[in-house]
C-alpha cells in the first residue's frame, strides 16, 4: 500500500522538540470517566494475565496493548478506551505480566515478543463473548507485539473475526530502537525504564531465588541489565540475540489484515526499519502514516482530549478502507 498522507500539523507551538512532545502528555495527561472491570485469565503455561474490560454487550471488540512499563491505566490506554466504548465498542485492555498489579507466577515477565500473551487475551475474549469483529490497537511495545500477531500464520492462524489493527510508535525494528536508548540525548528514557525494570528483577529473585541480583543496582544502562537479564531469562545468550528474537519486522510481510502503522519522523525512540516504507510499498495490506511531528506516543492536538493518533485509529477502524483514504 502506498504510503498516506499524514493530516497532522503538529502540537502547540510551546511543544518546541520531541522530546517535550513525548514527555509532558506521558506525565500530565490524564483521561477521566473510564472504569474497568477486571478479569484475570489463565495462560497456557500456568501464568496469568489481568485483562481490564468494558463489556456492554457490543458486537464490536478493540484489544488494546500498552507499552514497556505500561499499563491499562496509561493515558494513551484510557483514551482509546473512552473514546471507543462510547462509540458502541467493547473494550479488553490487558497487561502485560507484572505491570500494573501483581507480581506473576512464573519466572518469565514479559517483553516485545510476548504475541503469545495477546493472543491468550484474544481467543479468551472470544470463547467469552460473541463478538463478530475484533481490531487490534497497540501502542509502543504493544504496537510491536501486534504487528507480530498479524505475521505469525499459519503457523497460528488469525481468528476470522479479527478485521483490522493500528500500531502507534510502533519500533517495527527491534534492534534498532534498542539503539536510540543508547544516545546521550535518550538517557532519560532509558534510565526510566532501567529503574523500573530493576525493582521488577528483584521482586521476581524474590520468587525465584536462583536469579543473581548481586551488584544489581550497580547497572547503568539498558544494555547491561538486557545482557544479564532479559536475555538469558528468557533463553538468549545476550541483549543482541533476544532483541532479534523479538523484532517484529519480518513478520510484517505475512500481514493480511488492514493494519495502519503511524510512526512520527521525529520520535526519539525509532529509526532506520522502524519507518517500514519498503514493506508498506509491498505489502498492500500495510497504511503506514508518517507525520513529521508528535513524538512518542504524543501526536497532541490543541484543545482536544484525544490525539491525532487516536482519532486516526478510530477512522481507520470505524470506516471501510475506501472511507479512510478519502478523508
Amino acid at each position: 500500500m502506498p504510503i498516506v498522507e499524514s493530516r497532522y500539523k503538529g502540537p502547540p507551538f510551546y511543544y518546541f522538540n520531541q522530546h517535550i512532545e513525548t514527555i509532558v502528555p506521558s506525565l500530565l495527561r490524564k483521561i477521566d470517566g473510564v472504569e474497568y472491570q477486571r478479569e484475570q485469565i489463565d495462560t497456557p503455561d500456568g501464568d496469568f494475565l489481568n485483562v481490564d474490560r468494558i463489556t456492554k454487550g457490543h458486537p464490536r471488540l478493540l484489544v488494546i496493548s500498552h507499552g514497556l512499563e505500561g499499563g491499562s491505566d496509561r493515558h494513551y490506554v484510557t483514551a482509546l478506551a473512552k473514546m471507543f466504548s462510547k462509540a458502541g465498542w467493547d473494550i479488553a485492555a490487558w497487561n502485560n505480566r507484572t505491570c500494573n498489579g501483581e507480581m506473576n507466577r512464573t519466572i518469565k515477565l514479559y517483553h516485545h515478543a510476548a504475541s503469545y500473551d495477546l493472543r491468550a487475551v484474544v481467543d479468551h475474549a472470544l470463547s467469552d463473548g460473541n463478538y463478530e469483529e475484533v481490531c487490534l490497537v497497540g501502542i509502543s511495545m504493544g504496537g510491536g507485539q501486534t504487528l507480530r500477531y498479524l505475521g505469525q500464520h499459519p503457523e497460528f492462524p488469525l481468528p476470522e473475526q479479527i478485521k483490522k489493527a493500528v500500531a502507534i510508535s510502533a519500533p517495527c525494528s527491534l534492534p534498532e530502537s534498542a539503539e536510540t536508548l543508547y544516545e546521550k540525548s535518550n538517557r532519560l528514557y532509558e534510565q526510566r525504564f532501567l529503574k523500573k525494570l530493576v525493582v521488577k528483577i528483584k521482586a521476581k529473585a524474590a520468587q525465584f531465588p536462583e536469579i543473581d541480583v548481586e551488584g544489581i543496582d550497580d547497572i547503568t544502562s539498558l544494555r547491561d541489565f538486557d545482557n544479564r537479564y532479559s536475555g538469558p531469562l528468557n533463553g538468549f545468550d545476550d541483549a543482541a540475540g533476544f532483541y532479534e528474537f523479538c523484532n517484529p519486522y519480518p513478520f510484517m510481510s505475512k500481514i493480511d489484515r488492514p493494519t495502519l502503522v503511524i510512526n512520527a519522523l521525529n520520535d526519539p525512540l525509532l529509526k532506520g526499519q522502524c519507518y517500514p516504507t519498503e514493506m508498506a510499498e509491498q505489502n498492500k495490506h500495510i497504511y503506514l502514516e508518517m507525520p513529521k511531528r508528535g513524538g512518542h506516543v504524543g501526536f497532541t492536538l490543541r484543545g482536544s482530549e484525544f490525539t491525532y493518533s487516536e482519532k486516526r485509529t478510530f477512522e481507520f477502524l470505524n470506516n471501510s478502507l475506501e472511507e479512510f483514504k478519502r478523508l
